[in-house]
C-alpha cells in the first residue's frame, strides 16, 4: 500500500479529480496550502504598489492506493496536472504500513 501525495496548479484540480475517478480511485484528500520551489514566488502589482507573493496557492491531494495500481495513479495525475510550465508541481509516494477504516475495523487493502 502507498500514499501518494501531489500538489499541483489549482486549477487543475478538476482535471486530476477526474483522471482518478475514471481509473477507479475511490477516495481522496484535498487541502490548499501555501509553498514555493524553484518559482521562488513572484512580483504583483496592486493599486500601483509592487509587492512579492513569496508563498503561491497550490492544491494538495493524497491519495491511498494498492501497491499495483500506483504506477496507473502517478500516471492519471501526471497526464492531468501538466501544463508545462514552471510550477507544475510534485508527487511523492510514500510507503503504508498499516491502514484501518474506523467504521468497520478492517486493515490493510480492504480499508482503502
Amino acid at each position: 500500500m502507498k500514499l501518494i501525495t501531489a500538489v499541483i496548479k489549482p486549477f487543475k484540480l478538476d482535471d486530476v479529480r477526474e483522471a482518478l475517478s475514471h481509473m477507479g480511485v475511490q477516495g481522496v484528500t484535498v487541502s490548499e496550502v501555501k509553498g514555493f520551489g524553484r518559482q521562488k514566488g513572484h512580483t504583483e502589482l496592486y493599486r500601483g504598489a509592487e509587492y512579492v507573493v513569496d508563498f503561491l496557492p497550490k492544491i494538495q491531494i493524497e491519495v491511498a492506493v494498492t501497491s499495483d495500481l500506483v504506477d496507473q495513479t502517478i500516471e492519471a495525475i501526471t497526464t492531468a496536472a501538466h501544463t508545462g510550465k514552471i510550477g507544475d508541481g510534485k508527487i511523492f509516494v510514500t510507503a503504508l504500513e498499516q491502514i484501518i477504516r474506523i467504521r468497520t475495523g478492517e486493515t490493510g487493502d480492504a480499508a482503502i
